[in-house]
């Protein structure tokens, strides 16, 4: 593992998110084998997602904050308080901007700026939305590195990227089948399933440089991460893993996936 501290943070990022993607065209090739996907199982997959995410949102970006902060001698709550609102207020303003929808819903139901793009596009750019903070996430973990060159810091990085890649795996499902669903070949549900995750090594790579580029900025880059990531599990995966009558799914499927990031991210970091 400290081999790996050789490397450029920026093309450990990389690796990493890349890691991330094919998790998702992974979760996106089970189209292959189901037509349709039970609501139950879809919803777990959903809360399961929000779980992974709250974690990581706290133990690898939130907590190193404020452990940098407290290093560094600010006042300790400051990046994070900052970096916080200010990731949510960014997906806040994508989300208003950003042309998407969701699934399930009829066209009119898009949000963002009015345009006459097909469905297809819009319900892909949902999913690319949930995706830029989990890429950013890893990529700022890991050109932490370049700060912070020890194994915990490493471990912790990898962890974080174990952890999302884990909860690409039923993301990449839940965009692919009900894809299939609406009408979509199944090559075609797949590509879209897997070119939503794509994203996530650019925003990996960009994460990473803009650590490198300005040291200062890591505990707020760390928290702006976990305010993003916060903003689309609260805007977006617990309302749609919380449809249906059976709620107590997704519930579970959210504890069972806090609980297995937070298990990496102590074990591993």
């Amino acid at each position: 593992m400290e081999e790996l501290l050789k490397y450029n943070p920026v093309l450990l990022a990389l690796g990493a998110t890349l890691f991330t993607w094919l998790v998702t065209l992974a979760g996106s090739s089970m189209v292959f084998f189901f037509k349709s996907i039970n609501k139950k199982i879809l919803n777990s997959m959903l809360g399961f997602a929000a779980g992974i995410m709250i974690a990581a949102s706290f133990w690898s970006l939130l907590k190193p904050a404020i452990e940098m902060a407290e290093a560094n001698g600010t006042i300790a709550w400051m990046p994070a308080l900052a970096g916080f609102l200010s990731g949510g207020l960014f997906l806040l303003v994508v989300d208003k901007l950003l042309p998407h929808l969701h699934m399930g819903l009829a066209i009119d139901k898009a949000e963002g700026i009015k345009t006459s793009w097909q469905r297809s596009i819009l319900l892909v750019l949902a999913i690319t939305l949930h995706n830029i903070p989990e890429g950013l996430a890893v990529g700022v973990a890991f050109g932490a590195l370049a700060i912070n060159p020890d194994s915990g810091a490493l471990t912790g990085a990898v962890a974080l990227a174990i952890g999302i890649g884990l909860q690409n795996f039923p993301e990449g499902a839940a965009v692919s089948i009900p894809l299939r669903r609406e009408g979509f070949s199944r090559l075609r549900a797949f590509n879209y399933g897997q070119l939503s995750g794509i994203v996530e090594p650019v925003a990996g790579v960009i994460g990473a440089y803009l650590v490198l580029t300005i040291t200062p900025l890591l505990p707020y880059a760390l928290s702006f991460a976990a305010g993003a990531m916060i903003y689309v599990v609260v805007e977006e995966l617990i309302p749609e893993s919380q449809t249906g009558n059976e709620t107590d799914l997704s519930t579970i499927g959210a504890m069972l996936g806090f609980a297995t990031m937070m298990l990496l991210d102590v074990a591993l970091g």
